[in-house]
């Protein structure tokens, strides 16, 4: 009877999803890429963790020290503190480079496609790209905000847009708390 209930239950396929968009506009999707052409678009996190996990593979669960000389490069290259840089890192991905969001967010700082692209990151998965294009990108928030690290943070979370729509951080417990989180790791690794 087991059996019979195991071969009748499936579960769902799962499988990295491939984009790409030809010179006519169209987007092809697959999960079996034809050629250099498709880039990931969605990473099955689930089989991702398995397989770094099973095979020891380099991206998943690495000790935030190995990340320690491209963060202090990068903020010293920028101007901005190690402290929060591994901060946001803490709260983005838990130092995981592998990292992807339910909303396409991908590596260590969780850079947005458009976000990496406007940043020249050529590789979000590339833990020294990434660092340096979420570095840079903390910069520029911390510049527009004139220094003002709650109100950076709350764009890095919720966008450029939405701060200046509501002057200050946006009404939204989610970037509320988000914040308060980095700031008090912050505060930790200082």
């Amino acid at each position: 009877m087991l059996l019979l209930i195991g071969l009748t239950t499936s579960a769902p396929a799962r499988a990295d999803i491939y984009r790409y968009e030809d010179p006519e506009g169209t987007i092809h999707f697959t999960d079996a890429p034809m050629d250099s052409r498709f880039k990931v678009f969605l990473r099955d996190i689930k089989k991702d963790k398995k397989l770094r996990t099973a095979f020891k593979l380099p991206g998943y669960a690495r000790d935030p020290a190995e990340f320690e000389p491209i963060i202090n490069s990068c903020s010293r290259e920028f101007g901005v503190d190690s402290a929060l840089v591994k901060a946001v890192i803490h709260a983005e991905s838990g130092y995981n480079p592998s990292a992807v969001s339910p909303k396409g967010a991908q590596g260590l700082m969780q850079l947005m496609p458009k976000t990496a692209q406007g940043l020249k990151v050529a590789d979000c998965l590339n833990p020294s790209d990434n660092i340096r294009g979420g570095v840079r990108y903390l910069k520029f928030l911390l510049d527009t905000f004139k220094g003002n690290e709650s109100l950076a943070l709350a764009a890095y979370n919720s966008g450029l847009s939405k701060v200046a729509k509501y002057g200050g951080i946006p009404p939204y417990p989610e970037t509320q708390e988000y914040v308060a989180k980095v700031l008090s790791y912050r505060n930790n690794y200082r």
